[in-house]
């Protein structure tokens, strides 16, 4: 690869980190081929963009970027996948989802809107976050509550009110 190449490189994976405030970076060496591929099309269905990286271009990337990744590039060592997504709990959900069947891929590190998560042990705590559509509903879910039981409870008295009545 040329120093142009790399300089090009370089510019679309910080272009691609700029798009998203979630990017989960993993280990996906020792996977068959069939294994892989079923991995992609499972983040493509999920909405993730996923792809093998170089560390050098990836490391010097986050580097270029407004973003401040911290100590992600430590995790940067081996084989690594960028998977790029919208909903913070997506790539985690993919990664425990193929672990049932093997050991990969592995969990190196993340950045979900502006907090760095490192180490394969916070996988199922990410697996678990909440998306923001997720809480919306519950808010919403919350709200509204009171309110039916209001409706409720004006209905039966009307209702009551009604039946003595006649």
């Amino acid at each position: 690869m040329t120093r142009e190449e790399k300089s090009i490189a370089i510019e679309n994976i910080t272009a691609k980190l700029a798009e998203s405030n979630v990017v989960y970076i993993a280990d996906t060496s020792g996977l068959d081929a069939e294994t892989t591929s079923n991995l992609r099309r499972a983040c493509f269905k999920a909405g993730i963009k996923m792809e093998v990286v170089k560390n050098t271009l990836l490391e010097k990337a986050m580097e270029a970027s407004d973003n401040d990744y911290g100590d992600l590039s430590s995790v940067l060592k081996g084989n690594s996948s960028l998977m790029i997504a919208t909903v913070a709990n997506a790539p985690a959900k993919i990664i425990k989802d193929f672990r049932k069947k093997s050991d990969k891929p592995v969990f190196k590190g993340a950045f979900i809107n502006n907090e760095i998560y490192i180490g394969d042990n916070l996988l199922d705590s990410l697996a678990a976050l909440k998306s923001k559509e997720e809480v919306i509903g519950e808010i919403i879910g919350l709200l509204q509550s009171p309110a039916k039981r209001i409706l409720s409870a004006l209905l039966n008295n009307a209702e009551s009110k009604g039946e003595a009545a006649e």
